[in-house]
């Protein structure tokens, strides 16, 4: 049977390998993104099967998320799985350089508290309003026959236990989507809706070849003892596998899945 699936952050990397990794079962597919409609519309054509959409929405913006969730569900007919992988990371330039992140000691006041607000409010509010929304319709819409009432899936990072110096705010806003999938895991697991996580470390997308290409790609790739980092479509296979019945039983985990390169 085939399910209506809400992918935020879909027009590239890990959001784009999901949706082909749904779209490949026979899944609908709406490909959420904040701006880049083309490159979402490219990656919707490149799909299998038919009834994919794409929709644009600020997810920092809390009054644009109900239209989105609503104009979702009316294009795949039902929600039944949402992956939370909208996210993002602050890169600020600095004195005609660029430097990468928020560290305390090297950020004004006045940044470190937009940084601040513009990841929270988009990596773990935005994630938050988007569940309330969707789990809401699940729990008010009956799922088709053969189909599980919901399943959601968050998109961490590894960077929510380990520390992330550079970026503090975007690992706070991980640990903090880890921590909200716990806790709706307990509330919503009577009502046959999962809740799970998964927490990558690095993963080569167009966003990060760059780094893997310059002098320190050795020491990432390092970091593993596989000696290289994740693709996308390795993340993508495993958030469709927390998506699924079989995965029921695993509802309230946070997956590790950065190939032994960090361990607690």
């Amino acid at each position: 049977m085939s399910r209506g699936v809400l992918i935020t952050g879909a027009s590239r990397g890990v959001g784009a390998a999901t949706a082909q990794a749904f779209a490949r079962v026979g899944d609908r597919v709406v490909l959420h993104c904040r701006g880049a409609v083309d490159r979402a519309e490219e990656i919707r054509a490149g799909l299998p099967g038919d009834g994919h959409s794409v929709i644009a929405a600020d997810l920092g913006d809390p009054a644009a998320i109900p239209a989105l969730v609503d104009e979702s569900a009316s294009a795949l007919g039902r929600i039944d799985v949402l992956v939370n992988n909208a996210a993002m990371f602050v890169d600020e330039p600095v004195g005609g350089s660029r430097r990468i992140g928020h560290p305390l000691a090297e950020t004004s006041y006045d940044e470190w508290v937009a940084t601040w607000r513009r990841t929270l409010a988009v990596n773990l509010e935005g994630a938050a309003h988007v569940t309330w929304c969707v789990g809401r319709q699940m729990l008010d819409t009956d799922p088709a026959d053969g189909v599980q009432r919901g399943a959601i899936v968050n998109v961490g990072s590894r960077g929510a236990y380990r520390g992330e110096p550079d970026v503090p705010a975007y690992g706070a806003s991980k640990a903090g989507l880890h921590s909200l999938g716990q806790s709706l895991a307990a509330s919503l697991a009577p009502s046959d809706i999962s809740v799970t996580s998964i927490a990558p470390g690095f993963i080569a997308t167009d966003m990060t070849q760059t780094f893997l290409a310059g002098p320190g790609g050795d020491a990432i790739r390092a970091q593993s003892p596989f000696d290289r980092v994740a693709t996308a479509e390795e993340v993508g296979d495993a958030i469709f596998w927390l998506a699924s019945p079989q995965a029921n039983w695993a509802s309230g985990a946070v997956l590790d899945f950065n190939g032994a390169s960090y361990l607690h």
